[in-house]
């Protein structure tokens, strides 16, 4: 008598090789742009610079990427998000590509990295909105928060591994190289982009009598989704203030470390982030998330501030230093797999590259705000009151200790203080812990079958 075994029930990663191609790729490009930044972090330093031009450089980088994601994210909603991804990386393989050539040309200065930075932070405005939802079309929706963790680990590796690897290229080799290897990072990219199926990609449908909408209005669209769906719009705020709070700590940290143990200390603090990230995305992929989104976000939250900022202000020593940034970078992979998880599943898909341009830009027009804001405070209030020992340091001096650094060390505590405060808030809320029920998931564009997939998605069943 002959018996049938049907793949009718899917393991955890059955399917995920589509994805897991296009993941490996875009592994290997951020690992190249990381290379490439680092990079021109040394040459513009080399050329005369100044810590005020390698600041300049940071915000050509992040502002571009922060104030054009909203407008990014309406054009990926209207190409395929196949389409949308090789523009993105398209347009990073030219921008370097073209720096390689006027390297070779000897025509290459350095005031041009200028110009190629910005061009590149808006191709990076393109890469979160067209990845993030390009992923419901090659995994189940019960692989969403594995794969989204395998993402954030990406670019946690990058950070870890790309200036290692940029610092040894211009050592040995100069720019020059260091660009082509970006370019074939890139060009590595896209082939697993071109070669792999995206199931139910197309072209979002248009009402013909209706009038062609402006990328200005379809881009505002995105943010007013965010704000006019109960449960969203709760969780969107919450996110958005913690995320202030967090990064007025964050930015106070590197300084800290500078002060307080030097060079060496912060490389190590550094390379620890970079470490909880992929310890982060391990376990999501093992453990495949919570299963409930909303509280284990807040959950983790809470984790993040009294790790990262909490601890960190009041432990002693690069050990304690490590040891707490890493949970806390561990914590943040888990809540950021969990927030784009929940956008994949409650937002349409036809809405989801205006969304996802929306919630980048909120997340990271935070950045330059709390960075300007955290600066001053730090050398105009907080290290002269530690430094006399007046005011709020009678309390918390005994916490954060005295001396250099103390101050910031303040700052960080108060930081976590208001993060987590802000999380329980969201903890309490009931549209935010129960939004996996109150707010129901929708059809992914992908078929949700059980069966294992080859690269065309075709199903595999073995017969005895």
């Amino acid at each position: 008598m002959g018996a049938r075994i049907s793949k009718d029930i899917p393991g955890r990663f059955s399917g995920m090789g589509p994805f897991l191609l296009v993941w490996s790729g875009q592994a290997v490009s951020l690992a190249g742009s990381a290379a490439v930044r680092f990079a021109f972090i040394v040459e513009v330093w080399a050329s005369g610079g100044s810590a005020t031009s390698v600041t300049l450089l940071s915000l050509c980088a992040m502002l571009p990427q922060a104030v054009f994601s909203p407008f990014a994210g309406a054009i990926v909603d209207r190409m395929t998000k196949r389409g949308a991804l090789q523009v993105a990386d398209i347009g990073g393989l030219l921008v370097v590509g073209t720096l390689a050539a006027l390297h070779y040309l000897d025509a290459f200065h350095a005031w041009q990295v200028y110009p190629a930075t910005v061009l590149l932070g808006i191709c990076a405005a393109f890469q979160f909105p067209a990845l993030s939802s390009a992923v419901p079309l090659l995994v189940r929706k019960d692989q969403l928060d594995r794969t989204n963790g395998l993402l954030a680990g990406a670019k946690s590796a990058a950070g870890i591994g790309g200036p290692a690897l940029g610092g040894l290229l211009v050592a040995l080799f100069g720019i020059g190289p260091t660009l082509l290897v970006d370019v074939a990072s890139y060009a590595f990219a896209l082939v697993g982009i071109r070669i792999v199926r995206f199931n139910g990609d197309r072209v979002p449908e248009k009402d013909a009598a209706a009038p062609r909408r402006r990328i200005t209005a379809d881009a505002a669209e995105g943010l007013r989704y965010l704000f006019r769906v109960p449960g969203l719009r709760e969780l969107i705020i919450n996110f958005c203030v913690v995320n202030l709070v967090m990064v007025f700590g964050f930015a106070i940290i590197s300084p800290m470390v500078l002060l307080r143990a030097g060079n060496g200390a912060l490389a190590a603090v550094n390379t620890s982030v970079g470490v909880g990230g992929v310890a982060g995305a391990l376990l999501m992929a093992a453990w495949g998330g919570p299963a409930n989104r909303g509280r284990g976000m807040m959950l983790g939250i809470v984790g993040m501030c009294l790790s990262a900022l909490v601890v960190m202000s009041m432990v002693r020593g690069v050990p304690g230093w490590c040891a707490a940034i890493l949970v806390g970078a561990l914590l943040m992979t888990v809540v950021n797999a969990s927030m784009q998880t929940i956008v994949q599943t409650k937002v349409p898909h036809d809405w989801q590259g205006r969304v996802f341009g929306a919630v980048m830009f909120l997340s990271q027009i935070s950045v330059p705000v709390a960075m300007a804001v955290s600066g001053p405070l730090a050398d105009h209030v907080f290290e002269p009151l530690a430094a006399r020992d007046s005011g709020l340091f009678a309390l918390i001096g005994p916490l954060v200790g005295h001396g250099r650094g103390s101050g910031m060390a303040a700052m960080l505590l108060l930081a976590g203080i208001g993060g987590t405060a802000v999380a329980l808030w969201g903890l309490a809320s009931r549209s935010i812990r129960e939004i996996d029920t109150l707010l129901p998931d929708l059809d992914t564009p992908r078929e949700p079958a059980g069966d294992s997939e080859n690269l065309g998605g075709e199903r595999d069943e073995v017969r005895a």
